[in-house]
């Protein structure tokens, strides 16, 4: 690990105003930033510590709720407020990492994590993200995690976070303090960045903005699932995952939200999935056709080939009991 500068902030505003500096990090649990510090991936010569900070409280906002950015994934996931209104969010964050980690890991670091492609984590490896223009040894080798949906010729890695995705499902907003002092809210779905020509880009923050809440809507209401296919039973990244929140009336899909994990560069959602399911019986031609519709763009680079047909089969899978209410 490279030598760092090291200061603590004592507020939202002074934390994003030293971070405005090249080469600076904020860190709070660490749990991803660390890690890559030591392999030398990030070497930032200066840590801003925001552990201190009172963005630990989640909180009523109008209808919905505002997440401080510092909130546990083990605290949010047992909140007594998300597990009745928005349970999607739940069972996202209790499929991902490991007990320990979820104790340790933010809310608003767990949206800014990096991916785990193994050329990336792999410092003789070529990796546009890591060290743009290099090259993307992920295309011909071993890529069985990475994406299928939203890459380019620069770059296949998968984004990594299960919240992220059941976030995009409850349409969520993050606010941010800017290194001025200016605040704003920006969708989740505007966050994260397709890597496109300049994989080494991830999100849409600018120097040293530093994320202070998340705020969810009003509640969905209906079935909320959250279903993640991995190699393992726990502490294993998806291969896919479904994220889904239905309302049935009159055995009708009057509404359905779908968000996918595993398969695309960011965490995805296809509004002409929604679209295509909205106002239809639910029915196993109408699944099949919405797998259809998700993966028209989808494609393989030889290892992760297979993840084409296992969507076909977890999508309607998740849909017919999405759609019964068995949840």
């Amino acid at each position: 690990m490279k030598q760092f500068e090291y200061s603590r902030a004592t507020s939202a505003g002074e934390a994003a105003a030293i971070a405005a500096g090249a080469a600076t990090k904020f860190i709070a649990g660490g749990t991803n930033l660390l890690d890559l510090m030591k392999l030398q991936i990030e070497t930032p010569s200066k840590l801003v510590d925001i552990t201190r900070l009172p963005l630990n409280t989640i909180e009523a906002e109008g209808e919905g709720l505002r997440i401080g950015a510092l909130v546990t994934n083990s605290d949010l996931a047992a909140d007594e407020r998300i597990r009745r209104d928005y349970a999607v969010l739940s069972r996202a964050l209790l499929a991902g990492a490991s007990g320990q980690l979820r104790n340790k890991a933010t809310t608003g670091g767990n949206l800014l994590q990096r991916t785990r492609c193994g050329y990336f984590y792999e410092t003789n490896a070529r990796c546009n993200k890591r060290e743009p223009g290099t090259g993307c040894d992920a295309m011909d080798g071993f890529n069985r995690i990475l994406a299928i949906l939203g890459t380019s010729d620069q770059c296949i890695a998968t984004h990594p976070s299960d919240m992220a995705v059941a976030m995009r499902v409850l349409d969520a907003e993050v606010e941010t303090v800017k290194a001025d002092g200016s605040t704003r809210r920006i969708p989740v779905a505007e966050l994260h960045r397709m890597p496109g020509a300049t994989p080494e880009r991830e999100t849409n923050l600018e120097a040293g903005e530093l994320i202070t809440a998340i705020v969810l809507p009003k509640p969905l209401g209906g079935t909320h699932l959250y279903r993640k296919v991995r190699d393992r039973a726990s502490y294993a990244f998806a291969l896919v995952s479904v994220a889904a929140v239905a309302r049935m009336e009159g055995g009708i899909i009057a509404d359905i939200r779908l968000g996918f994990g595993g398969i695309g560069t960011v965490p995805w959602r296809d509004g002409a999935v929604e679209a295509a399911l909205k106002w239809r019986a639910p029915g196993e031609a109408l699944f099949a056709k919405a797998a259809d519709i998700l993966l028209t763009e989808a494609k393989g680079h030889g290892d992760n080939d297979f993840k084409i047909e296992l969507m076909r089969r977890v999508l309607p899978a998740v849909l017919d009991e999405a759609t019964r209410g068995d949840a």
